[in-house]
This record gives C-alpha cells, structure tokens and sequence, in this order.
C-alpha cells in the first residue's frame, strides 16, 4: 500500500462548479480518533492564521499541554446542527466517532488525522493512568471499537459529494512539519502563515511512538 492511503476511504474531490466555493462558505473539521492529532493540528491552523471554534471548556492539562481545542456541542451534534451555520470559515474538531452526524446542508473540508492504532491505544492507556481512572476496557476490544469507527467514518465520507478530504499521518506533522503545513495550506486554499503553523508542532508532544516502546 502507497504510504499515506488507507483502505476504505479515498478523497473526494467537490463537483465541477461555474464559481469556486469559498472557504468562508465552507466548514473545516479537523478529524481523527481520540489521541490522533486532532489538538496539534487545531494549534498549527490557529497559529497560520485561521478562526476556530472552541469553547475552551475543557483546559489544556499533563496530557494536552497545549490545550484540548474542544467544542462541547459537538457532542450533540445529531440534535443540535444550528451552530455550524456560524461555524463556516473557521475550523472546529469533531472526532471521526461524530462525523456522520454531521448534516447534508454544508459543504464540509476534512482534514482527518491518522496515527498508528499501537500509539493511539497507548496514549489513551496513559492519559486514564494519570488521571486515576481505570479503562475496563482491554486493549484489543478497544482497538476493535477504534477500528469500527474508523470504517463508519470511511463508509459517510464516500457517499457524500458535499465534502473533500485530506489525509495526514500523525507521523509526517513530527517528522516534517513544514511539509504538512504546506499541503494543509494549499488544501485550503493558501494564504496560512506556514512558518508559524510549522513552529507550532513541538516535538517533545511526540509521545507514545510506536517504534519506541516505553516512551511517553
């Protein structure tokens, strides 16, 4: 398999128009599971210059030092759409669990993060250490749920015209991040500062490798 593809999901790419579709008419959701990446690449747009939406409920702690970049209604997402009327132009997370409730009504410009299950499991392992909860939930049934997840999310994004998709590897944001800023820029349209989205990777972030066992 070509780095960078994944089986079950492929981009697609907006119907042929007489005018192009504004980014101000369009919402950009930042996607993933848990533990994917979704923070960091909230962080590099706000930085390159795009509006998002969050609420800042949820602060930044041990886990997310950078803050969480959360949007509670999200979560209600199948019951209450009206905000996204105001959230066109800007960009909001909503993992990949939410994002075949999201309506018909939008046009919709995904950037959807993927980061190996192994690192992904460990992170969400680590963060429930530190806050003293404990995940009865063991790691194969988990990589299970994760996995059906991921192919609802594959399976929404191919029937729908009204949304185009980026891929981007967890990895690639560490190990070039000026390379992805570029692509997510020019997948928007341009006109990101790419230097500052690029300075706002850190790499001491980069925990839980899978080609590292033991590291946090």
């Amino acid at each position: 398999m070509e780095r960078g593809t994944h089986p079950g999901s492929r981009t697609l790419h907006e119907p042929p128009a007489k005018h192009a579709i504004s980014l101000h008419e369009q919402v950009i959701v930042i996607s993933g599971l848990p533990r994917s990446g979704t923070s960091m690449m909230m962080r590099m747009l706000e930085a390159g210059g795009l509006p998002i939406l969050s609420d800042g409920l949820r602060t930044a702690d041990e886990d997310n030092p950078n803050g969480y970049y959360e949007f509670e209604r999200v979560k209600k997402l199948r019951d209450d759409a009206a905000w996204l009327a105001d959230a066109r132009g800007k960009a909001v997370k909503i993992i990949s669990f939410f994002l075949p409730e999201l309506p018909d009504t939008f046009r919709y410009k995904i950037i959807l993060l993927h980061r190996a299950m192994p690192e992904v499991l460990a992170s969400q392992r680590k963060m429930l250490e530190r806050r003293g909860q404990r995940d009865a939930t063991d790691d194969e049934r988990m990589a299970a749920l994760f996995e059906k997840d991921l192919r609802r999310a594959a399976d929404w994004l191919e029937s729908r015209a009204n949304v185009s998709v980026l891929h981007v590897e967890h990895r690639d944001a560490f190990a070039d991040p000026r390379a992805v800023a570029e692509r997510v820029n020019a997948f928007l349209g341009g006109g990101l500062d790419v230097d500052a989205m690029a300075a706002a990777v850190d790499p001491a972030l980069h925990r839980q490798r899978h080609d590292t066992p033991g590291t946090d």
